[in-house]
């Protein structure tokens, strides 16, 4: 398994498990068949980061795309030293280390950007990936009731964030 920043190469490969992580998961914010199946924007995506203005980390094992961890950086003055983090890693690959791996790696960039705080949303039930985040730092700030539709019902989410 390796983790690393995304390529301009990767742009299908990681479409291809984006559309595939749509179908696996409820816990993502795009329903199946929701997600644009244009390349160009997952290219735009990852220029974002090759120009340093972003971070977009792909975890790759035996040459396709697995997971994804995406930082995105506060654009105004007043947030700049913030970033806004999404993560998602395909279901048969969870629970092999890719989450930590991937904010090991987060830690290294948010100190190299003079990032002070990290934030994320959670849905409620999402009892994994909030262990995986508290593991790694983050704390919850709040609860976002009514946040998502999902299935008919609707669901809350955390709000959660780190700082260095």
């Amino acid at each position: 398994m390796i983790i690393r920043k995304a390529k301009l190469e990767d742009a299908n490969n990681l479409l291809s498990m984006l559309l595939s992580l749509d179908k696996e998961t409820n816990y993502m914010l795009l329903e199946p068949n929701e997600r644009d199946n244009d390349v160009s924007r997952v290219q735009g995506m990852i220029q974002q980061s090759i120009n340093g203005s972003n971070l977009l980390l792909v975890a790759e094992d035996e040459d396709n795309i697995v997971g994804f961890l995406s930082a995105q950086k506060g654009i105004l003055k007043r947030i700049k030293h913030t970033a806004y983090i999404v993560v998602g890693i395909r279901e048969i690959h969870r629970g092999k280390g890719i989450g930590t791996k991937f904010f090991s790696e987060l830690d290294l960039w948010a100190k190299e950007n003079l990032i002070t705080r990290l934030e994320l949303t959670v849905m409620c039930p999402n009892i994994v990936a909030k262990h995986l985040y508290e593991k790694n730092g983050f704390e919850i700030e709040g609860i976002k009731k009514r946040s998502m539709l999902v299935d008919g019902e609707y669901v809350d989410e955390f709000y959660m964030a780190k700082f260095y």
